[in-house]
């Protein structure tokens, strides 16, 4: 048994103090690119401010000849830019993979500086995070980093569903956990081929009418990801890091897509993944909260003044669970409209709203 204390020491002599809480920051959109490719590399100082967090992918879709050309890639793209309010993230290889170690070994030693967050795949339990919470340790003390790296954790086995609570709190680094539907299907033996979404043949179907029972009968798609997701959110919230959902694959159908980030944000999801930069719009519209429900949660909140009792508004019961609601709202809106100045007109926010 561990000591709740010895989650405040470093677990290297030389390593950066561990975070005390994680920075809450706009977190929309984690746009994948493929750091072996040139022509993607310069197009990297357009994307920055288009995007919250920039993430360079060595893991799937990185064909295992161009591995290593996605990590020196990676390093030059951190060498040549400057990122500003915009995280640069890694997803790294699994930990079994023949690359994952010269990936920790040469991203901390070359591009520790820059990098925020390192995004590992395919956990399955407390004991992946913690092999990566002392290896970051000793790379940080041996270059000397000041500030440690964070861990951001994906959810695409049954072993780290099963788990989750205890990934969600197995470190302080850890920043957050994603969804992964691809790898999460496969592993569970589901009959799809789809990255995310729904299924036509998941459905729900209306009872028969007794007075004819010929008639068609109504169907309903059913969302196959709900409790593995919610079970995640409320594995994050309890541990105070972010949930993310992952990829949507059919980059043509962008209603799904909206959909689904939709259903996400709803549920509690702080961003999206995006594998198109068609899908960087989606996500960042999606993940700000609507300029209305903005509005109504101001009400809410001027109406019920310090956020106790009972009042009601336009025939609707407010109480401290409802101010509670609408202040998360408003918490979401302001720091989004930090970040986005067009949406502080959007949502009627005053320069002393924005604090």
């Amino acid at each position: 048994m561990r000591s709740p204390r010895d989650f405040l020491r470093p677990l290297a002599v030389g390593a950066p103090d561990p975070p005390r809480e994680i920075p809450v920051r706009p977190s929309r959109v984690i746009h994948f690119f493929p750091p072996h490719l040139p022509n993607v590399r310069a197009r990297i100082p357009a994307l920055i401010p288009q995007v919250d967090i920039l993430l360079g992918n060595l893991e799937d879709a990185i064909a295992a000849d161009a591995k290593e050309a996605a990590r020196e890639g990676l390093i030059e793209v951190a060498k040549a830019n400057e990122f500003g309010d915009t995280q640069l993230w890694v997803r790294v290889n699994a930990l079994d993979s023949p690359w994952f170690l010269d990936d920790m070994l040469r991203l901390v030693a070359e591009a520790g500086t820059k990098l925020d967050v390192i995004m590992l795949p395919k956990v399955e339990g407390e004991q992946d995070i913690h092999y990566l919470d002392r290896l970051l340790a000793q790379l940080e003390a041996r270059h000397r980093l000041q500030r440690p790296l964070l861990i951001h954790a994906i959810l695409e086995t049954p072993q780290g569903v099963t788990n989750v609570e205890q990934i969600a709190t197995a470190s302080p680094r850890m920043q957050g956990i994603s969804f992964g539907p691809a790898d999460l299907a496969a592993s569970r033996r589901m009959k799809t081929t789809r990255v995310g979404g729904g299924h036509p043949s998941y459905l729900v179907r209306a009872d028969p009418d007794p007075e004819h029972p010929e008639a068609e009968r109504r169907t309903a798609q059913q969302d196959p990801w709900h409790y593995t997701l919610a079970r995640m959110v409320d594995a994050c919230t309890m541990a105070g890091i972010l949930p993310f959902y992952g990829p949507f694959g059919d980059i043509a159908d962008q209603l799904a897509c909206e959909d689904q980030f939709r259903a996400a944000f709803l549920l509690g999801c702080v961003g999206a993944w995006s594998l198109h930069p068609s899908q960087i719009e989606i996500a960042r519209r999606v993940f700000s909260p609507a300029p209305a429900d903005v509005r109504e949660a101001k009400k809410i909140m001027d109406a019920m003044g310090e956020g106790s009792g009972v009042v009601m508004l336009d025939g609707k019961m407010q109480d401290d669970a409802t101010y509670k609601q609408a202040k998360v709202m408003w918490d979401s809106a302001r720091m989004m409209a930090r970040r986005d100045h067009d949406l502080t007109a959007a949502y009627g926010m005053t320069p002393a709203d924005l604090g």
